[in-house]
């Protein structure tokens, strides 16, 4: 990707274990209202028109499930995505090695802080460019004291206190260099503005956004929601997808329709089992979600494919569905077949649907048409079938039900 002088380009660190988090999710993969944590903080950079290239450090056993969240989100600014080093700041100065060469300022915020606006994000580029360094911070309305052996020694001056947040942005040399000396000298420090303040360069400070929460515990999470909930945005909507499939028949095959077997001469020709009835699902759950079709996640031609069981691939598409956050609520199918006569089977292709998709067996609906002798359907050339699926947010790690 091509960049033009004075650009920014954005470091977003998220290859933390979230070792306080149950489960064996990545706290970056969490879902949180709909989408995965980072991805939240992903969006609201994206939108930041100064921004021309982000780079994502994330943890080195799921970089695959990452770069998918950045193709299915249309992040198309994401021009990598790395592993994370031994500690953040390891995985800031890897980001900072695969930050295109032409971005001169670079921006870095927490994948843990969700909340972050694109307005605080203009903010602090704009106060690094002139300065050369900035911070998101709030001042600290507390009383705070220090402390010994579990006494107070003193009281400090709060009017001089912040809590520093991200986004932090940096000169790009000033930025490397405090990377270089940190390594050299064995400094450690929480934030990127400390190494930056160790070269004795000022640190510019920008009115922050007590919203800007960074997400450390599961009880974060509530939080986080309710104030991503802010705005009604788009992940507070349920989302609803079509899907449709039709095939041939052919003869030498078994017809299998929503996973039921159908006494019939002929089955359906395919290169999996040909299930439109579970293809059709699987279009429309994977419409809903943004990620695309079936071919695209189980190419046609594909031996890994041939013959395959379409309910395990729909249970695959279940699962691709829960990484990013989403659960199916509800399907509804109808299936077009001149022959053969579908209606006793009906019942068993819905309970077969809503066991793979673990949903009650109302939240399934199947009908089955004929199309009145009209068209290659009903001259009995082959069945198609459409589905409209509704997807709903899984409920957020540790929330109680």
């Amino acid at each position: 990707m091509s960049l033009e002088p004075a650009t920014v380009g954005a470091i977003v660190p998220a290859a933390g274990r979230g070792e306080r988090f149950r489960g064996a999710t990545p706290k970056a993969l969490v879902p949180i209202r709909g989408r995965p944590l980072v991805q939240h903080a992903l969006e609201a950079i994206h939108r930041v028109d100064e921004v021309v290239a982000i780079v994502v450090v994330g943890p080195a056993h799921v970089l695959d499930a990452m770069r998918e969240l950045v193709a299915a989100a249309r992040l198309d600014k994401v021009t990598a995505v790395i592993a994370g080093g031994a500690d953040r700041q390891a995985s800031v100065a890897r980001g900072l090695e695969a930050l295109p060469a032409a971005a001169d300022l670079v921006l870095i915020h927490d994948g843990a802080r969700p909340c972050v606006t694109p307005g605080l994000v203009r903010a602090v580029v704009a106060a690094a460019a002139t300065a050369g360094a900035a911070t998101a911070a709030v001042p600290i309305e507390d009383t705070v004291k220090r402390g010994e052996d579990g006494w107070v020694t003193s009281t400090l001056d709060r009017t001089q206190l912040y809590r520093v947040q991200t986004p932090q942005a940096f000169h790009r040399a000033v930025l490397e260099r405090a990377h270089r000396e940190a390594l050299r000298s064995g400094f450690h420090g929480t934030d990127d503005a400390a190494l930056v303040e160790q070269l004795g360069h000022p640190v510019r400070l920008v009115a922050g956004d007590a919203g800007n929460l960074k997400v450390t515990v599961p009880e974060d999470l509530a939080v986080a929601e309710a104030l991503l909930g802010r705005g009604g945005g788009p992940a507070d909507a349920v989302r609803v997808g079509l899907g449709f499939d039709a095939h041939r028949f052919a003869g030498g095959r078994r017809l299998i329709l929503g996973g039921v077997e159908i006494p019939w001469p002929r089955g359906l020709d395919g290169w999996s089992d040909a299930d439109v009835v579970a293809h059709a699902v699987m279009d429309a759950l994977l419409g809903a979600a943004g990620c695309g079709d079936i071919g695209r996640h189980f190419p046609p031609g594909d031996p890994a494919y041939a013959g395959a069981d379409s309910l395990q691939l729909l249970g695959r598409v279940r699962d691709l569905l829960a990484s990013r956050g989403w659960r199916a609520a509800h399907v509804d199918v109808v299936i077009m077949a001149q022959a053969p006569r579908l209606a006793p089977y009906v019942p068993a292709m819905q309970a077969s649907l809503a066991r793979v998709l673990r949903l009650d067996g109302s939240a399934v609906n199947l009908k089955a048409t004929t199309l009145e002798g009209m068209g290659a359907l009903g001259r009995e050339e082959g069945i198609a079938a459409q589905a409209v699926a509704t997807l709903a947010p899984l409920p957020a790690v540790g929330r109680s039900e």
